[in-house]
């Protein structure tokens, strides 16, 4: 598929789902490479990540053009067109289009986990609400955020790496 076929496409969608036109250009750009689609604000030209229909195929790639025509129809009506509101998470549901694109496969497999492991486990002495760090914690200075009680070193793991 090229740009040209895209274009189509999203025009074709538009109509399908939304019942009104799209008016301006729809194209990949092969830089995006965290996201699978964009809706451009100030020229409201929509750009897709090529690689969702190479690896997820059309179904996906539909799914991310009615995401972005989500974004274009309720900016130029002037309504809640961010991920936050109300508007944008309704038409989401009407026109059946997902909030959030799939991970791509070859992302996912070379894709850390998302929190870091902690590596440290503190007590309160008199609560004893449990906290898991990442950095060690001075606990002179720092005391528990509950009742103020002191911070004992509860547990240390080990880092990964190292011995």
């Amino acid at each position: 598929m090229d740009n040209k076929e895209l274009q189509g496409l999203v025009e074709k969608i538009s109509m399908e789902y939304f019942h009104k036109p799209f008016r301006h250009a729809a194209s990949f750009n092969p830089r995006l490479r965290t996201t699978g689609g964009r809706y451009l604000l100030k020229s409201h030209n929509i750009e897709i990540n090529k690689k969702y229909l190479e690896e997820l195929g059309e179904k996906e790639l539909i799914g991310i053009i009615k995401h972005e025509l989500c974004h274009y129809h309720l900016h130029l009506e002037g309504k809640g067109y961010r991920h936050r509101d109300a508007d944008f998470k309704q038409l989401l549901k009407e026109t059946d289009a997902p909030r959030y694109c799939t991970v791509l496969p070859s992302k996912a497999a070379s894709r850390p986990s998302r929190r870091p492991s902690p590596r440290y486990e503190y007590v309160c002495r008199e609560c004893g609400i449990l906290y898991r760090r990442q950095r060690k914690v001075n606990t002179n200075r720092y005391v528990c955020g509950r009742c103020g009680g002191k911070l004992v070193l509860h547990k240390m793991f080990a880092e990964p790496g190292r011995k």
